[in-house]
């Protein structure tokens, strides 16, 4: 233990040597390549892989194998992704890696005889599963724009599983509490309570079976992961275990290089994610709409700056419930929800003296009822100007809490994220209509905004946040913060945030986000105001335009690190 724990200070005070690295929420800057994510393990890979040669590519596909590794709540390889990449030379990818509903999956699976929703049948275990995306996401992003073989690449999964890691206090604080669920399932307490008892604060934590699976993706690409043993052994474990994905569900996935979605504001050029996420429909919406108010006039915490912000939430979370699902499948219109006509019309619909009724906005779809999360973003940003910028998750944290026997392997429960039923919420409280309901091979509505931001032609902030519905609302004021109202990064990313999703019909808000005025004032104007827990872990990377400075910060809410590479 001595000389493992040696060589661990070795490695780390050697990337420090050449790289500055701070802790969550404190600011670093430097002049060259940048790099943040939500778990430190992943950071110092990306430096290493970025230090050896790679561009920024090369290094977010590296984190991203290495966060299903080093941060299994939401880091996967059985889960989905998206990527949103911007290269020095022009050229732009949306990488749609999102999970897939199985060929036996129907519209009405989770629903008993009576037509009622089944409790946890979408949310826990192998049937709440969609079709992994992340591996082909990751892996199709490096073939198109990486520079470094996928070996390489994979080398540093490989050996953080393999060798082990010793696991930060708040993933170890996080596995003990969550103990009762991580034991439902024998697979997953085998990974995760090795010895029936959780990690101890020195011990180094390995994951031989993970290692083997990542070892034959290094070896075989793709293959080694959607056909030959890795996908017998997944299939074996649904007919077992109550599933439904099976071998021609892995060997058909696909992950869909899409074009970004375009927008701006005041003068900045936005990129954002297309369907199947709503996230950048809805981001963008939203800037369209408080660019037509003059926010200038009033600070951020001002009770008018609280109130149009959350009456464009509102409406864009309405038209996301009613307009947004997977392109593949049905129409989605987003040149006309993203038309001056459609900001115009949500501009004149706000009444600046009182809130709208959610009601009152799409009366034909209504909650019949009432409704975890984990997804985590990361940043890379490299000399040569190259941009990435990376949302992936499993959906709840741990997932369907189910690990393939064997493989080591957490499954998502994305299948939660279809409307299982009109007018149910799932677990972030979001209602769809039909345009998301299940059928095979459907990619399910997210959230998820990875978001690029140009200036002239050159980016100048990277960004994205996990937080289910909250993701979106948590990049938007990450964008405001920066772009509108001047913050410095690290001041962006710690002020505190407030939420609206159109249903439930009440405005969420951390503690400090609105002032006591700005609380009365906005009751005054018809809202229902509810305290919530702290939510969102922003990952970022600021360029200042004029100076050429590069900024990094990952959100003071989480335990993760950004580190700046200098030239």
């Amino acid at each position: 233990m001595y000389r493992f724990m040696c060589v661990i200070l070795l490695i780390f005070f050697t990337v420090l040597s050449n790289a500055e690295a701070q802790r969550a929420g404190e600011l670093v800057q430097g002049r060259g390549g940048m790099v943040v994510s939500a778990c430190p393990e992943a950071t110092r890979v990306g430096v290493d892989v970025l230090r050896g040669g790679g561009n920024a590519v090369d290094a977010a596909v590296a984190m991203g194998f290495a966060l299903a590794v080093t941060y299994p709540s939401a880091g996967n390889i059985g889960g989905g992704s998206y990527l949103l990449i911007r290269m020095a030379d022009g050229r732009e990818a949306a990488i749609d890696a999102r999970e897939t509903a199985p060929a036996a999956a129907h519209r009405d699976m989770y629903l008993d005889e009576t037509g009622e929703v089944v409790p946890e049948a979408s949310t826990v275990g192998p049937l709440a599963a969609g079709v992994p995306g992340s591996v082909d996401g990751l892996l199709h992003a490096l073939q198109r724009f990486g520079t470094l073989p996928r070996e390489t690449i994979l080398s540093h999964a490989v050996r953080l599983a393999r060798e082990g890691f010793v696991p930060h206090p708040r993933l170890r604080r996080l596995v003990r509490i969550n103990k009762a669920q991580l034991t439902r399932f024998p697979s997953t307490a085998d990974v995760f309570f090795p010895d029936g008892n959780p990690l101890s604060n020195d011990e180094v934590w390995k994951q031989p079976d993970l290692a083997s699976m990542l070892e034959r993706i290094s070896r075989d690409g793709r293959n080694g992961f959607y056909t030959g043993e890795t996908a017998r052994m997944l299939a074996s474990a649904m007919r077992l275990d109550g599933g439904i994905i099976t071998e021609q569900d892995l060997a058909g996935y696909r992950c869909i290089e899409r074009a970004p979605l375009r927008g701006s504001y005041k003068g900045y050029d936005i990129l954002g994610m297309p369907p199947s996420s709503s996230g950048g429909v809805a981001l963008l919406q939203m800037l369209g709409v408080i660019e037509r108010f003059n926010f200038s006039a009033h600070p951020r915490d001002d009770a008018m700056s609280a109130h149009i912000m959350v009456e464009a939430m509102r409406r864009a979370f309405a038209d996301r419930a009613e307009h947004l699902g997977d392109p593949d499948f049905m129409r989605v219109s987003v040149d006309s929800l993203l038309s001056s006509a459609t900001f115009d019309a949500f501009t004149a619909s706000i009444d600046t003296g009182k809130s709208t009724s959610s009601r009152a906005l799409k009366p034909h779809l209504l909650p019949t009822g009432d409704g975890g999360m984990h997804t985590t973003h990361f940043v890379v940003l490299d000399a040569a100007g190259n941009a990435v910028s990376v949302t992936t998750t499993i959906n709840s944290s741990f997932g369907s809490l189910y690990v393939v026997p064997g493989s080591g392997m957490l499954l998502n429960n994305e299948m939660d994220d279809f409307s299982i039923k009109t007018g149910v919420a799932n677990q972030f409280d979001l209602l769809g209509g039909e345009v998301n309901s299940i059928a095979p091979g459907k990619r399910m509505l997210s959230s998820m905004t990875p978001t690029i931001v140009l200036f002239d032609g050159k980016p100048v902030l990277l960004t994205g946040s996990p937080g289910g519905s909250k993701i979106i609302t948590s990049v938007l004021q990450t964008v405001l913060n920066t772009l509108e109202f001047s913050m410095t990064l690290n001041d962006a990313l710690a002020s505190p945030r407030f939420h609206h999703q159109w249903f439930p019909d009440h405005v969420q808000y951390e503690s400090g986000a609105l002032s006591d005025i700005t609380l009365r004032e906005l009751r005054k104007k018809g809202h229902t105001l509810v305290r919530s827990p702290v939510f969102g872990r922003v990952e970022a990377i600021y360029i200042d335009a004029k100076s050429g400075s590069v900024q990094g910060c990952s959100d003071p809410r989480g335990y993760g690190q950004a580190a700046s590479i200098e030239r």
